[in-house]
Protein backbone atom coordinates (compact mmCIF):
# COMPACT_ATOMS: atom_id res chain seq x y z
CA UNK A 1 0.00 0.00 0.00
CA UNK A 2 1.38 3.41 -0.95
CA UNK A 3 2.32 5.71 1.89
CA UNK A 4 -0.05 8.66 2.26
CA UNK A 5 1.71 11.90 1.44
CA UNK A 6 1.84 14.60 4.08
CA UNK A 7 -0.14 17.79 3.49
CA UNK A 8 1.87 20.77 4.78
CA UNK A 9 0.10 22.79 7.45
CA UNK A 10 0.30 26.48 8.21
CA UNK A 11 1.07 25.82 11.86
CA UNK A 12 4.06 23.63 10.96
CA UNK A 13 6.45 26.59 10.79
CA UNK A 14 4.74 28.07 13.85
CA UNK A 15 5.33 24.80 15.73
CA UNK A 16 8.94 24.51 14.54
CA UNK A 17 9.69 27.96 15.92
CA UNK A 18 7.94 27.31 19.23
CA UNK A 19 9.78 24.06 19.90
CA UNK A 20 13.12 25.85 19.63
CA UNK A 21 12.32 27.95 22.68
CA UNK A 22 9.69 26.08 24.70
CA UNK A 23 10.11 22.88 26.75
CA UNK A 24 6.59 21.47 26.22
CA UNK A 25 3.86 22.13 23.67
CA UNK A 26 0.38 20.62 23.63
CA UNK A 27 -1.47 20.46 20.32
CA UNK A 28 -5.23 20.30 20.84
CA UNK A 29 -7.87 19.55 18.26
CA UNK A 30 -10.69 17.29 17.17
CA UNK A 31 -9.95 13.77 16.02
CA UNK A 32 -8.71 13.55 12.47
CA UNK A 33 -7.43 17.13 12.02
CA UNK A 34 -3.82 15.99 11.60
CA UNK A 35 -2.24 16.68 15.01
CA UNK A 36 -0.19 13.49 15.16
CA UNK A 37 1.07 13.78 11.58
CA UNK A 38 2.37 17.30 12.22
CA UNK A 39 3.90 16.48 15.61
CA UNK A 40 5.60 13.27 14.41
CA UNK A 41 7.64 15.29 11.93
CA UNK A 42 9.44 16.92 14.87
CA UNK A 43 9.55 14.03 17.34
CA UNK A 44 12.42 11.60 17.90
CA UNK A 45 10.33 9.45 20.25
CA UNK A 46 6.64 8.65 19.83
CA UNK A 47 4.59 7.09 22.61
CA UNK A 48 1.00 6.30 21.62
CA UNK A 49 -1.19 6.25 24.68
CA UNK A 50 -4.19 5.01 22.69
CA UNK A 51 -2.34 1.68 22.43
CA UNK A 52 -2.96 -0.32 25.62
CA UNK A 53 0.52 -1.83 25.89
CA UNK A 54 2.26 1.55 25.59
CA UNK A 55 -0.18 3.18 27.97
CA UNK A 56 0.32 0.44 30.57
CA UNK A 57 4.10 0.70 30.30
CA UNK A 58 4.04 4.44 30.97
CA UNK A 59 1.57 4.01 33.80
CA UNK A 60 3.80 1.42 35.46
CA UNK A 61 7.11 3.30 35.06
CA UNK A 62 6.46 6.92 34.08
CA UNK A 63 10.05 7.92 34.89
CA UNK A 64 11.18 6.04 31.76
CA UNK A 65 9.71 8.88 29.70
CA UNK A 66 12.53 11.13 30.79
CA UNK A 67 15.29 8.92 29.37
CA UNK A 68 13.80 8.81 25.89
CA UNK A 69 15.31 10.90 23.11
CA UNK A 70 13.57 14.29 22.85
CA UNK A 71 11.43 15.72 21.46
CA UNK A 72 9.13 13.09 22.99
CA UNK A 73 5.62 12.94 21.57
CA UNK A 74 2.91 11.74 23.93
CA UNK A 75 0.11 11.00 21.49
CA UNK A 76 -3.50 11.06 22.79
CA UNK A 77 -2.25 12.07 26.22
CA UNK A 78 -5.80 12.30 27.61
CA UNK A 79 -5.90 8.48 27.66
CA UNK A 80 -3.57 8.71 30.68
CA UNK A 81 -4.20 12.17 32.18
CA UNK A 82 -1.51 11.70 34.83
CA UNK A 83 1.04 12.17 32.04
CA UNK A 84 0.18 15.87 31.93
CA UNK A 85 1.24 16.47 35.53
CA UNK A 86 4.26 14.22 35.17
CA UNK A 87 5.51 16.26 32.22
CA UNK A 88 4.72 19.48 34.05
CA UNK A 89 6.92 18.40 36.93
CA UNK A 90 9.59 17.25 34.48
CA UNK A 91 9.64 20.76 33.00
CA UNK A 92 10.00 22.21 36.51
CA UNK A 93 13.16 20.14 36.92
CA UNK A 94 14.53 20.81 33.43
CA UNK A 95 13.04 23.50 31.21
CA UNK A 96 15.36 22.96 28.25
CA UNK A 97 13.52 23.68 24.97
CA UNK A 98 12.15 20.96 22.72
CA UNK A 99 11.59 18.24 25.31
CA UNK A 100 7.92 17.32 24.98
CA UNK A 101 5.06 17.38 22.50
CA UNK A 102 1.57 16.33 23.53
CA UNK A 103 -1.36 15.75 21.24
CA UNK A 104 -4.91 15.30 22.43
CA UNK A 105 -8.33 15.02 20.82
CA UNK A 106 -10.19 15.61 24.07
CA UNK A 107 -9.67 17.47 27.29
CA UNK A 108 -10.49 15.14 30.20
CA UNK A 109 -13.26 17.05 31.97
CA UNK A 110 -13.16 15.26 35.31
CA UNK A 111 -9.41 14.69 35.53
CA UNK A 112 -7.71 16.47 38.42
CA UNK A 113 -4.75 17.95 36.56
CA UNK A 114 -2.84 21.21 36.80
CA UNK A 115 -3.47 23.81 34.10
CA UNK A 116 0.16 23.57 32.99
CA UNK A 117 0.43 27.36 32.95
CA UNK A 118 4.03 28.46 32.68
CA UNK A 119 5.23 24.99 31.69
CA UNK A 120 3.10 23.62 28.84
CA UNK A 121 2.05 25.94 26.02
CA UNK A 122 -1.17 24.97 24.28
CA UNK A 123 -2.11 25.54 20.65
CA UNK A 124 -5.13 24.43 18.66
CA UNK A 125 -5.13 22.68 15.32
CA UNK A 126 -8.13 22.72 13.02
CA UNK A 127 -9.11 20.95 9.78
CA UNK A 128 -7.45 22.11 6.60
CA UNK A 129 -7.96 25.77 5.74
CA UNK A 130 -8.65 26.71 2.14
CA UNK A 131 -5.01 27.69 1.65
CA UNK A 132 -3.91 24.30 2.97
CA UNK A 133 -6.33 22.58 0.60
CA UNK A 134 -4.26 24.15 -2.20
CA UNK A 135 -7.21 25.17 -4.35
CA UNK A 136 -5.16 28.08 -5.67
CA UNK A 137 -2.25 30.34 -4.72
CA UNK A 138 -3.42 33.21 -2.46
CA UNK A 139 -3.11 36.68 -3.96
CA UNK A 140 -3.84 38.52 -0.70
CA UNK A 141 -2.68 37.47 2.77
CA UNK A 142 -3.86 38.46 6.23
CA UNK A 143 -0.22 39.05 7.22
CA UNK A 144 0.19 41.61 4.43
CA UNK A 145 -2.94 43.47 5.44
CA UNK A 146 -1.88 43.58 9.10
CA UNK A 147 1.61 44.80 8.17
CA UNK A 148 0.24 47.55 5.97
CA UNK A 149 1.78 46.11 2.81
CA UNK A 150 0.17 47.25 -0.40
CA UNK A 151 -1.71 44.43 -2.09
CA UNK A 152 -3.13 46.55 -4.91
CA UNK A 153 -0.17 45.80 -7.18
CA UNK A 154 -1.32 42.15 -7.11
CA UNK A 155 -4.83 43.06 -8.22
CA UNK A 156 -6.77 42.21 -10.19
CA UNK A 157 -6.08 38.51 -9.75
CA UNK A 158 -8.12 35.60 -11.03
CA UNK A 159 -8.93 32.04 -10.05
CA UNK A 160 -10.67 29.13 -11.71
CA UNK A 161 -12.26 27.98 -8.44
CA UNK A 162 -16.03 28.21 -8.90
CA UNK A 163 -19.04 28.56 -6.65
CA UNK A 164 -19.71 24.86 -7.15
CA UNK A 165 -16.17 24.05 -6.02
CA UNK A 166 -16.81 25.78 -2.69
CA UNK A 167 -19.97 23.74 -2.31
CA UNK A 168 -17.91 20.60 -2.73
CA UNK A 169 -15.35 21.85 -0.20
CA UNK A 170 -18.10 22.31 2.36
CA UNK A 171 -19.52 18.84 1.78
CA UNK A 172 -16.29 16.78 1.79
CA UNK A 173 -14.74 18.60 4.79
CA UNK A 174 -11.27 19.72 5.74
CA UNK A 175 -10.37 16.52 7.60
CA UNK A 176 -7.26 15.29 5.72
CA UNK A 177 -8.16 11.60 5.86
CA UNK A 178 -11.76 12.14 4.74
CA UNK A 179 -11.51 14.68 1.95
CA UNK A 180 -9.18 12.45 -0.07
CA UNK A 181 -11.97 9.86 -0.45
CA UNK A 182 -14.55 9.68 -3.19
CA UNK A 183 -17.62 11.74 -2.29
CA UNK A 184 -19.80 8.74 -1.38
CA UNK A 185 -17.19 7.35 1.01
CA UNK A 186 -16.42 10.78 2.47
CA UNK A 187 -20.09 11.09 3.43
CA UNK A 188 -19.96 7.64 5.05
CA UNK A 189 -16.93 8.70 7.07
CA UNK A 190 -18.55 11.95 8.20
CA UNK A 191 -21.67 10.08 9.32
CA UNK A 192 -19.43 7.63 11.16
CA UNK A 193 -17.59 10.53 12.80
CA UNK A 194 -20.87 11.87 14.19
CA UNK A 195 -22.02 8.40 15.25
CA UNK A 196 -18.75 7.88 17.12
CA UNK A 197 -19.24 11.13 19.04
CA UNK A 198 -22.74 10.14 20.13
CA UNK A 199 -22.13 6.45 20.77
CA UNK A 200 -18.64 6.46 22.30
CA UNK A 201 -17.01 9.83 22.87
CA UNK A 202 -19.57 11.14 25.34
CA UNK A 203 -19.27 8.07 27.57
CA UNK A 204 -15.47 8.26 27.39
CA UNK A 205 -15.78 11.82 28.66
CA UNK A 206 -17.81 10.58 31.60
CA UNK A 207 -21.36 11.34 30.44
CA UNK A 208 -23.65 8.40 29.80
CA UNK A 209 -26.21 9.36 27.16
CA UNK A 210 -29.42 7.54 28.00
CA UNK A 211 -31.37 9.02 25.10
CA UNK A 212 -28.97 9.34 22.16
CA UNK A 213 -31.82 10.52 19.92
CA UNK A 214 -32.13 13.66 22.06
CA UNK A 215 -28.40 14.33 21.83
CA UNK A 216 -28.57 13.93 18.04
CA UNK A 217 -31.55 16.30 17.91
CA UNK A 218 -29.64 18.88 19.95
CA UNK A 219 -26.57 18.58 17.72
CA UNK A 220 -28.79 19.01 14.66
CA UNK A 221 -30.31 22.09 16.25
CA UNK A 222 -26.84 23.47 16.93
CA UNK A 223 -25.98 22.88 13.26
CA UNK A 224 -29.12 24.81 12.31
CA UNK A 225 -27.72 27.72 14.33
CA UNK A 226 -24.44 27.77 12.36
CA UNK A 227 -23.05 31.30 11.84
CA UNK A 228 -25.72 32.75 14.11
CA UNK A 229 -25.93 34.22 17.59
CA UNK A 230 -28.91 32.09 18.57
CA UNK A 231 -29.26 31.68 22.31
CA UNK A 232 -28.75 28.25 23.81
CA UNK A 233 -32.40 28.35 24.88
CA UNK A 234 -33.35 28.77 21.22
CA UNK A 235 -31.11 25.85 20.28
CA UNK A 236 -32.67 23.72 23.03
CA UNK A 237 -36.18 24.58 21.81
CA UNK A 238 -35.12 23.85 18.23
CA UNK A 239 -34.13 20.32 19.22
CA UNK A 240 -37.73 19.44 20.11
CA UNK A 241 -39.98 21.88 18.22
CA UNK A 242 -43.61 21.78 19.27
CA UNK A 243 -42.94 19.42 22.16
CA UNK A 244 -43.39 20.20 25.83
CA UNK A 245 -41.01 17.41 26.90
CA UNK A 246 -37.68 19.15 26.29
CA UNK A 247 -34.23 18.15 27.55
CA UNK A 248 -33.35 19.85 30.81
CA UNK A 249 -31.17 22.95 30.58
CA UNK A 250 -28.56 21.17 32.71
CA UNK A 251 -28.48 18.32 30.18
CA UNK A 252 -27.94 20.58 27.18
CA UNK A 253 -25.22 22.49 29.02
CA UNK A 254 -23.49 19.15 29.52
CA UNK A 255 -23.83 18.44 25.79
CA UNK A 256 -22.17 21.77 24.99
CA UNK A 257 -19.37 21.24 27.51
CA UNK A 258 -18.55 17.75 26.19
CA UNK A 259 -18.51 18.93 22.57
CA UNK A 260 -16.21 21.75 23.61
CA UNK A 261 -13.92 19.29 25.37
CA UNK A 262 -13.82 17.24 22.16
CA UNK A 263 -12.92 20.40 20.20
CA UNK A 264 -16.06 19.94 18.05
CA UNK A 265 -17.48 23.39 18.78
CA UNK A 266 -15.40 26.29 17.46
CA UNK A 267 -17.25 29.50 18.24
CA UNK A 268 -16.22 32.96 17.07
CA UNK A 269 -16.31 35.26 20.08
CA UNK A 270 -17.71 38.82 19.91
CA UNK A 271 -15.42 41.76 19.28
CA UNK A 272 -15.39 44.28 22.10
CA UNK A 273 -13.31 47.28 20.93
CA UNK A 274 -11.04 48.54 23.70
CA UNK A 275 -11.26 52.16 22.56
CA UNK A 276 -14.85 52.14 21.36
CA UNK A 277 -17.56 54.64 22.11
CA UNK A 278 -20.13 51.90 21.57
CA UNK A 279 -22.19 51.32 24.67
CA UNK A 280 -24.43 48.56 23.42
CA UNK A 281 -22.70 45.67 21.72
CA UNK A 282 -23.78 42.11 21.20
CA UNK A 283 -21.82 39.82 23.51
CA UNK A 284 -23.00 36.47 22.17
CA UNK A 285 -20.57 34.23 20.25
CA UNK A 286 -21.34 33.02 16.75
CA UNK A 287 -21.89 29.29 16.59
CA UNK A 288 -19.70 27.10 14.42
CA UNK A 289 -18.78 23.44 14.41
CA UNK A 290 -15.15 22.56 13.77
CA UNK A 291 -16.04 21.72 10.17
CA UNK A 292 -19.11 22.85 8.20
CA UNK A 293 -19.29 19.37 6.65
CA UNK A 294 -20.43 18.08 10.05
CA UNK A 295 -23.20 20.68 10.10
CA UNK A 296 -24.27 19.63 6.59
CA UNK A 297 -24.42 15.97 7.62
CA UNK A 298 -26.32 16.73 10.83
CA UNK A 299 -28.86 18.65 8.75
CA UNK A 300 -28.90 15.77 6.25
CA UNK A 301 -28.33 17.97 3.25
CA UNK A 302 -26.24 17.42 0.17
CA UNK A 303 -25.96 19.33 -3.07
CA UNK A 304 -29.75 19.54 -3.52
CA UNK A 305 -30.42 20.66 0.04
CA UNK A 306 -27.89 23.45 -0.21
CA UNK A 307 -29.70 25.18 -3.04
CA UNK A 308 -30.98 28.74 -2.46
CA UNK A 309 -34.50 27.28 -2.20
CA UNK A 310 -33.63 24.90 0.64
CA UNK A 311 -36.41 24.67 3.24
CA UNK A 312 -34.07 23.59 6.07
CA UNK A 313 -35.18 25.29 9.29
CA UNK A 314 -32.48 27.66 10.54
CA UNK A 315 -32.11 29.22 13.98
CA UNK A 316 -30.93 32.61 15.14
CA UNK A 317 -31.56 36.23 14.12
CA UNK A 318 -29.20 36.17 11.13
CA UNK A 319 -30.94 36.28 7.76
CA UNK A 320 -28.50 34.32 5.60
CA UNK A 321 -29.75 31.20 3.83
CA UNK A 322 -28.23 27.82 4.66
CA UNK A 323 -25.60 27.94 1.92
CA UNK A 324 -24.54 31.43 3.00
CA UNK A 325 -24.19 30.25 6.57
CA UNK A 326 -22.16 27.18 5.70
CA UNK A 327 -19.93 29.25 3.42
CA UNK A 328 -19.39 31.69 6.30
CA UNK A 329 -18.50 28.72 8.49
CA UNK A 330 -16.01 27.50 5.88
CA UNK A 331 -14.37 30.94 5.92
CA UNK A 332 -14.42 30.99 9.74
CA UNK A 333 -12.56 27.68 9.76
CA UNK A 334 -9.84 29.14 7.53
CA UNK A 335 -9.65 32.52 9.25
CA UNK A 336 -9.21 30.88 12.66
CA UNK A 337 -5.97 29.34 11.39
CA UNK A 338 -4.89 32.46 9.51
CA UNK A 339 -5.39 34.54 12.66
CA UNK A 340 -3.57 31.98 14.80
CA UNK A 341 -0.38 31.99 12.74
CA UNK A 342 -0.45 35.81 12.75
CA UNK A 343 -0.83 35.86 16.56
CA UNK A 344 -4.17 37.66 16.50
CA UNK A 345 -7.73 36.73 17.39
CA UNK A 346 -10.74 36.19 15.16
CA UNK A 347 -13.90 37.96 16.33
CA UNK A 348 -17.30 39.04 15.00
CA UNK A 349 -19.17 42.32 15.43
CA UNK A 350 -22.85 42.77 16.19
CA UNK A 351 -24.72 45.64 17.74
CA UNK A 352 -27.03 44.76 20.61
CA UNK A 353 -30.05 45.61 18.45
CA UNK A 354 -28.71 43.45 15.61
CA UNK A 355 -29.05 46.23 13.06
CA UNK A 356 -25.29 46.32 12.39
CA UNK A 357 -23.21 43.20 11.82
CA UNK A 358 -19.82 42.33 10.38
CA UNK A 359 -19.05 38.64 9.99
CA UNK A 360 -15.40 38.77 11.10
CA UNK A 361 -13.06 41.23 12.75
CA UNK A 362 -9.29 40.91 13.09
CA UNK A 363 -7.64 43.66 15.13
CA UNK A 364 -3.96 44.40 15.65
CA UNK A 365 -2.86 47.69 17.12
CA UNK A 366 -4.63 50.45 15.21
CA UNK A 367 -5.49 48.23 12.26
CA UNK A 368 -8.86 46.54 11.83
CA UNK A 369 -9.60 44.00 9.12
CA UNK A 370 -13.38 43.86 8.73
CA UNK A 371 -14.58 40.89 6.67
CA UNK A 372 -17.97 40.05 5.22
CA UNK A 373 -18.75 36.80 3.40
CA UNK A 374 -20.99 36.32 0.38
CA UNK A 375 -21.81 33.01 -1.27
CA UNK A 376 -22.05 34.59 -4.68
CA UNK A 377 -19.82 35.88 -7.43
CA UNK A 378 -21.79 39.10 -7.74
CA UNK A 379 -22.30 41.81 -5.14
CA UNK A 380 -24.90 44.47 -4.52
CA UNK A 381 -24.69 47.87 -2.84
CA UNK A 382 -26.16 46.37 0.32
CA UNK A 383 -23.19 44.02 0.68
CA UNK A 384 -20.89 46.96 1.42
CA UNK A 385 -23.03 49.00 3.79
CA UNK A 386 -21.98 47.52 7.16
CA UNK A 387 -18.29 47.71 6.24
CA UNK A 388 -18.63 51.36 5.22
CA UNK A 389 -20.55 52.13 8.40
CA UNK A 390 -17.86 50.47 10.55
CA UNK A 391 -15.15 52.47 8.79
CA UNK A 392 -16.98 55.69 9.65
CA UNK A 393 -17.27 54.70 13.30
CA UNK A 394 -13.54 54.01 13.58
CA UNK A 395 -12.16 56.91 11.60
CA UNK A 396 -9.07 57.03 13.84
CA UNK A 397 -8.20 53.43 12.88
CA UNK A 398 -6.96 51.98 9.66
CA UNK A 399 -9.99 49.94 8.64
CA UNK A 400 -9.35 47.45 5.84
CA UNK A 401 -12.67 46.41 4.32
CA UNK A 402 -12.87 42.95 2.76
CA UNK A 403 -15.64 40.91 1.15
CA UNK A 404 -14.81 37.24 0.68
CA UNK A 405 -16.98 35.72 -2.03
CA UNK A 406 -17.15 32.88 -4.52
CA UNK A 407 -16.30 34.95 -7.57
CA UNK A 408 -13.32 34.43 -9.84
CA UNK A 409 -11.65 37.84 -9.68
CA UNK A 410 -9.98 39.69 -6.82
CA UNK A 411 -10.18 43.47 -7.16
CA UNK A 412 -10.64 46.71 -5.27
CA UNK A 413 -14.15 48.19 -5.38
CA UNK A 414 -14.49 52.00 -5.79
CA UNK A 415 -15.48 52.14 -2.09
CA UNK A 416 -11.98 50.92 -1.23
CA UNK A 417 -13.29 47.46 -0.31
CA UNK A 418 -11.16 44.49 -1.33
CA UNK A 419 -13.31 41.84 -3.01
CA UNK A 420 -11.43 38.55 -2.73
CA UNK A 421 -12.50 35.07 -3.85
CA UNK A 422 -12.07 32.72 -0.88
CA UNK A 423 -9.41 30.65 -2.65
CA UNK A 424 -7.27 33.76 -3.16
CA UNK A 425 -7.18 34.77 0.53
CA UNK A 426 -4.38 33.28 2.61
CA UNK A 427 -2.61 33.62 5.93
Amino acid sequence: MAKTSYTPRLIDHFLEQKIKGLPAIAIDGAKGVGKTSSAKRLANTVIRLDIASEREAVEATPELILVKEPPILMDEWQRLPEVWDYIRRGVDDNNSPGRFLLTGSAHPINANIHSGAGRIVRMRMRPLSLEERQLDTPAVRISELLQGSSVLKKLPASTKVSTYDYLQEILVSGFPGIRSLDYEYAIDQLDGYINNIVDYEFSEQGLMVRKPQILRAWMKSYAAATASTATYETIRDGATPGQTDKPAKKTTIAYRDILNSLWIIDQVEPWIPTTSSFKHLGKTPKHHLVDPALAARLLDVGEDGLSPNSDTLLLGPQKKALMGRLFESLIAQSLQTYAQVNRVQLRHFRSAQGDREVDFIIEKGRTIIAIETKYSGTLSKADYKHLLWLEQQFSDYKVIKVIVNTGMTAYQHPSGTLVIPAALLGA
